[in-house]
């Protein structure tokens, strides 16, 4: 594991943000390896002994893996050279190598998956894996089933033709709301079918990926994966399960 800065590293085994784990540093109760700690350092918690008050902390193992609220306004981009927000600027304390699983555009928001696990990362992208994502879309007009049904029989794109796996009206009352479920996820495809049809997307969200959906979580928050969720989600693109790896978990 490369070595990261120490307040990171503090501040991902739940020892406050990187500010209090500052703090912790200067007053003197972060040693490594038995000596102090110093504001920059930077330490391989695989190798060194990080201990907060005497006690040894303990880091995250292995690859981590998150999901994320993503909120409208943020790109998912590791930087923008105009100035923009990104997805980054909600995960101050993410691990390096942390990379996404796909992209949602700008305006769209919801379930975002992030690995610092390359090949999981990979083959969750993949279309050749079939990973069904599931979009709840807020529609101009009131699409007719005539339009829906052009939705499910494919629409052809400037990119070629897109068909999704299933659609349904989730309400016609109001402001008209459809549920998409594709397994690709070319650039905002689901707002170019929408638009097809004559119904453009005035909000977009992405409420599952697989077997995983955002549940409670609030906007602009992540959380890590728990076994279970990651064990699902290896098996869904063919990779095994953790307990199946070298030093992985034993129930």
């Amino acid at each position: 594991m490369p070595a990261e800065r120490l307040q990171k590293i503090l501040a991902r085994a739940g020892h406050g943000s990187r500010r209090s784990a500052e703090r912790l540093i200067v007053a003197s109760r972060v040693t490594i390896d038995g000596a102090p700690a110093t504001l920059g350092m930077r330490v391989d918690p695989a190798t060194q002994r990080i201990a907060v008050d005497g006690i040894a902390i303990e880091t995250p193992r292995g690859e981590v893996t998150l999901m994320l609220n993503k909120p409208r306004g943020y790109l998912v981009t590791a930087r923008d050279d105009h100035g923009r927000r990104t997805i980054y600027a909600l995960l101050p304390d993410a691990p390096p190598r942390l990379r996404y699983a796909g992209r949602l555009d700008r305006d769209t928001e919801g379930l975002l998956l992030l690995s610092t696990d390359g090949e999981l990362v990979h083959r969750l992208s993949h279309p050749r894996h079939e990973v069904e994502k599931v979009y709840e879309a807020t529609v101009e007009g009131s699409p007719t089933n005539g339009a829906l049904e052009r939705l499910r029989a494919g629409i052809e794109l400037d990119d070629g033709p897109a068909a999704p796996v299933r659609v349904e009206r989730i309400s016609a009352d109001g402001p008209a709301r459809i549920r998409i479920v594709l397994h690709e996820g070319r650039n905002r495809q689901v707002r170019r079918m929408l638009a097809a049809i004559g119904h453009p997307a005035t909000a977009l969200r992405r409420t599952s990926v697989g077997p995983l959906a955002l549940g409670s979580l609030g906007r602009g928050a992540s959380r890590p994966l728990t076994d279970g969720e990651l064990d699902q989600l290896r098996t869904l693109v063919g990779l095994p399960v953790r307990s199946a790896l070298p030093g992985g978990r034993s129930d």
